[in-house]
């Protein structure tokens, strides 16, 4: 339901106290004055703690750094005057007694008259005693219509010719922001380059960093890695290439849902964290990783408050790819231990990722699903899950040729010895062997050669043999059909 006719109907009800939770407090007041005031002819009334009512000749000033005495001014207003009084931050007093008491005192005279009380403000927690007189609506972000039609009423006004993908990508890159925000970064964006371009997009995002950086739940990532320097996993890739356009309005025109997200499963090594951020620069969009563990943490009630949180910062730098890491060891203990924390939790996120519209990508790593609950493994909260295994033979040639070289560009060295010898081998192991064949070269002071790699393999035990239950675990779980191999197994 649009946020308007939701509002609408609260109103007609005669719900006495409505909280809308927003951050863009002068766009709500405008939307209300616009359709509200028009539709349902009513006086609006406007408070703030500092210059008290306004708007409103007859009460300039009133209750200036006065709460109660805003209440007040309800009762004053005869019982036939239609009127919907704005009082902005009010959600800051509702713990001192004496407005809590005020607030449930006028609720009841509210039931019988055409008036409303409407709260604006953020992150609200209601005080037990009034969680049955208010009732919370969400005021959303500007979606993708709102931010075109603000997006060419600015570049008409400023008399600038961008072409249409320009224009798309500025669309995608700016959801998220209020408008408010998107006014003042496009602004910005002029006076320093006197048009708007292609260099325009990575100044938006360095806005959607600053909103990150004001969070310690997400870390934004910085992203070099690309996917053709990651040895193997041919199907996973060949499947990422399909999707690399489905974010777009083209794919939204064709019918295309948009991407949910995977669930890389695998031990430890096998690139299923190199291969998130992967994702991210093939795709061109922000990565932010997300920390399970400052999840869960502080007062009771905290962790549930964090997760909407996460969910709603991650939704303001759509597009993007939320990197859920190792999330087995976020939810995959006893809910006993907790009180239940993590399962209210898993369960704010299992909803957002069923329903979600924002074209948020989420890729989440696991070393082990022997704990993970059943419902975070069922069809439909990821497009698809993968089983990143131990490279093959081919694949082991290939992660050895590219970590060489990466170290040795211009050195030329036979590797097929190295690769045949190196089963069971991940590729951070394979990575590990390359390394300590350096050190062993270079404390000779010479060059690399093959038996400082034979040597280097000989070494190192590799996790295949120290946690073999738990890889074998992992295939037969895979066999059966539960994930896709993200390679193509011919050795």
């Amino acid at each position: 339901m649009k946020f308007t006719d939701e509002l609408t109907l609260l109103l007609k009800a005669r719900y006495p106290v409505i909280f809308i939770n927003t951050i863009e407090e002068d766009r709500v007041e405008y939307v209300i004055r616009k359709y509200i005031k028009t539709s349902l002819n009513r006086s609006i009334y406007s408070w703030d703690f500092v210059d008290g009512y306004t708007n409103n000749p007859n009460n300039e000033g009133f209750a200036k750094r006065n709460p109660l005495q805003a209440l007040e001014l309800i009762e004053r207003l005869t019982s036939e005057t239609p009127a919907i009084f704005l009082l902005k931050d009010f959600n800051r007093f509702l713990t001192d007694i004496s407005i809590s008491r005020k607030l449930k005192n006028i609720g009841r005279i509210l039931k019988l008259q055409p008036k409303t009380i409407i709260i604006i403000g953020s992150d609200f927690n209601i005080p037990k005693e009034l969680q049955d007189l208010i009732t919370i609506i969400q005021f959303q972000l500007p979606n993708q219509a709102e931010i075109i039609q603000e997006l060419t009423r600015l570049i008409n006004s400023l008399n600038i010719k961008i072409d249409s993908e320009l224009f798309e990508n500025l669309a995608q890159t700016c959801q998220g922001l209020s408008l408010e925000r998107i006014r003042r970064v496009l602004s910005k964006i002029i006076a320093t380059h006197k048009t708007i371009d292609k260099n325009s997009i990575s100044i938006l995002l360095s806005e959607k960093k600053q909103i990150i950086s004001q969070t310690e739940i997400l870390e934004y990532c910085s992203v070099n890695n690309k996917i053709v320097n990651i040895g193997g996993i041919k199907i996973l890739k060949e499947w990422l290439k399909k999707r690399k356009t489905s974010f777009s309005i083209q794919a939204a025109n064709y019918g295309l849902p948009t991407p949910r997200g995977l669930l890389l499963v695998g031990i430890q090594g096998t690139g299923k964290s190199l291969t998130a951020k992967a994702i991210a620069h093939s795709w061109s969009m922000p990565l932010l990783r997300l920390d399970i563990g400052r999840l869960f943490a502080g007062l009771v009630g905290a962790s549930e408050a964090k997760a909407r949180e996460t969910i709603q910062y991650a939704e303001s730098m759509a597009p993007c790819v939320l990197w859920i890491d190792e999330i087995d060891k976020g939810f995959g203990g006893d809910a006993r231990s907790d009180g239940g924390t993590s399962q209210r939790v898993l369960a704010n996120l299992l909803t957002w990722m069923a329903e979600k519209k924002s074209a948020v990508f989420v890729v989440a790593t696991a070393n082990g699903i022997d704990r993970m609950p059943g419902e975070l493994l069922r069809k439909g909260r990821f497009d698809e899950i993968f089983l990143l295994d131990l490279p093959t033979l081919q694949e082991r040639f290939k992660i050895l040729e590219l970590h060489l070289k990466q170290r040795r560009p211009n050195l030329i060295l036979p590797i097929d010895t190295v690769a045949s010898r190196t089963e069971g081998f991940s590729g951070a192991e394979l990575e590990q062997t390359v390394i300590e064949a350096m050190h062993h070269a270079f404390s000779e002071r010479r060059e690399l050669l093959e038996t400082d790699l034979i040597l280097a393999s000989t070494q190192l035990i590799p996790l295949s043999k120290t946690a073999k239950e738990q890889l074998h675990f992992l295939k037969d779980w895979a066999s059966s059909g539960r994930a896709r191999p993200a390679s193509l197994r011919i050795n």
